[in-house]
C-alpha cells in the first residue's frame, strides 16, 4: 500500500507534533565524518556510549535493516514564563520528562503508519533522544531547521526550542528539501549570517568553532551528565545555572519568531523554578523524590543537585546560607557533596565555620576521599 505523505504528515501533526518532516536514508545526511571527528577530538567528555558503534548512529540501516526513510518530528517547548529570581534551570527541565510524555505520541504515530501505510510494527522504530540517531543532523537534512553556530537545530518557526524525535521506516517517503541560503547549502550556520552571539555569550568557551561543542567545557554537560567533581576552574562561570544551560540558545536572534508551546506532548511542572537555594540545600532524599518526580531532574539524583547548589550558592555570594553549606560539609554521606560544600564555604570566606568541619578537613582531603570512593 502506497503511503500518501501529506495525509501521513497531517495525521501525525494531529497527535501533537509541531514539526513533521521526511528524509531519505543516506550516509551523507547523517554527518558521519563530522561526528567521528568530534569523537576523535574527545569533545564527548566521558559520554563513552557515544563512541560505541558510530556506524549505527550515522546510518539508520544499521539499526533497522531495510530502513529507507526517516520521519523527523519536533515538539515546541518554548518560550514560556520567565523564571523568577534564584537558581536558573534549563527550560526543558521545568516540564515533565519529555521522554515519557512524547512516547505516547510516537506509539500513536506508529499506529498511523500501520493504518495508512500498511506497515507492520516491525517495519518501523522510534526514538526520542535515547537511541543511536543523530537527530539534529537528520532534522536539518529534512528541512526542520538548520544547524546553528551553537550546534543546535534552529527552526524558522520555533527558534531554538524543539525537542526532536525520529521514526525509522521501511518505506520510501518523498524527501522534504533542506533549508538553503540562495544556492548555497552550508552544514553549519546556513541562516546565521555573520552573527556570533552564541559563540560570544558562552561563559566557558565551550563552542570551540561554529557548530562544534566541547562537552568538557559545557555547563549543561557539567551540571547534568558529569556525575563527579566539576572542575574548579569552571565553577565560577556556572553562575546561577543549577541544572543545564540555555545561554547559547537564549541569545539567538531567531528566537524572535518562537511560538508559545501548545502541544499536549509536553507538560509544565509548576514551581520547580521557584525553589529557593535554601530549600534545595535542605532537601532530603524523600523531599527530592517528591518534588522532582516525573521530571528529568530526578536522573541527576540528590547528590548531583546538591553539588550544583553548592556552586550556585558560592557564585551568588549567599553568605546567609553558610549554615546549610556547613551542615552539608560536616554531615553529608556523599563525599561529592562535601567537597563542593567546602569549596563553596571557602569562596564565601566562612573561615570560622571551616575550622570545625570534620576536624579541619580541607577540600583536597575531601576530594581525595571522593576519588578513593569511586
Amino acid at each position: 500500500m502506497a503511503i500518501d505523505p501529506e495525509v501521513l504528515r497531517t495525521r501525525i501533526s494531529e497527535l501533537g507534533f509541531d514539526v513533521v518532516r521526511f528524509v531519505s536514508v543516506n550516509d551523507e545526511a547523517a554527518g558521519g565524518n563530522a561526528f567521528r571527528a568530534w569523537l576523535t577530538a574527545e569533545h564527548n567528555a566521558d559520554m563513552k556510549w557515544l563512541e560505541k558503534t558510530p556506524e549505527r548512529r550515522t546510518d539508520p540501516r544499521n539499526v533497522l535493516e531495510g530502513a529507507r526513510s526517516l520521519i523527523m518530528l519536533g515538539v515546541n517547548y518554548g518560550p514560556g514564563e520567565e523564571q523568577g529570581d534564584g537558581p536558573i534551570w534549563a527550560r526543558y527541565s521545568t516540564h515533565l520528562d519529555y521522554h515519557d510524555t512524547i512516547k505516547p505520541g510516537l506509539v500513536a504515530a506508529g499506529k498511523v503508519l500501520e493504518e495508512f501505510g500498511g506497515l507492520e510494527a516491525s517495519d518501523y522504530r522510534y526514538y526520542v533522544d535515547t537511541g543511536p540517531v543523530l537527530e539534529r543532523n537528520w532534522a536539518s537534512a529534512a528541512g526542520a531547521g538548520f544547524t546553528g553556530k551553537n550546534a543546535m537545530l534552529i527552526s524558522r518557526e520555533f527558534g531554538n526550542w524543539l525537542i526532536l524525535a525520529a521514526i525509522m521506516v521501511r518505506a520510501e517517503l518523498p524527501a522534504d528539501l533542506p533549508i538553503s541560503r540562495l544556492t548555497e547549502t552550508k552544514p553549519v550556520g546556513t541562516l546565521c549570517g555573520s552573527c556570533t552571539a552564541c559563540l560570544d555569550a558562552c561563559p566557558t568557551d565551550a563552542l570551540t568553532a561554529p557548530g562544534v561543542l566541547d562537552a568538557r567545557k559545557c555547563i549543561s554537560y557539567q551540571t547534568i551528565e558529569n556525575k563527579g567533581i566539576i572542575p574548579r576552574e569552571l565553577r565560577p562561570s556556572i553562575g546561577s545555572r543549577i541544572y543545564g544551560c540555555d545561554i547559547c540558545a537564549e541569545v539567538c536572534p531567531w528566537n524572535r519568531f518562537a511560538q508559545t508551546a501548545k502541544s499536549g506532548l509536553i507538560a509544565a511542572r509548576p514551581h520547580i523554578d521557584r525553589l529557593e537555594l535554601r530549600e534545595i540545600l535542605e532537601l532530603t532524599p524523600a523531599t527530592f523524590a517528591t518534588i522532582f518526580k516525573g521530571t528529568p531532574i530526578k536522573r541527576l539524583k540528590l547528590r548531583g543537585l546538591l553539588r550544583n547548589a553548592c556552586i550556585v550558592t558560592a557564585n551568588e555570594g549567599c553568605t546567609e546560607l553558610t549554615p546549610q553549606l556547613t551542615n552539608l560539609a560536616r554531615s553529608s554521606a556523599e563525599p561529592l557533596v562535601r567537597a563542593h560544600a567546602v569549596w563553596a564555604l571557602r569562596r564565601l570566606q566562612a573561615n570560622s565555620e571551616l575550622e570545625s568541619i570534620r576536624t579541619g578537613e580541607t577540600e583536597a582531603q575531601v576530594l581525595a576521599e571522593f576519588e578513593g570512593a569511586v
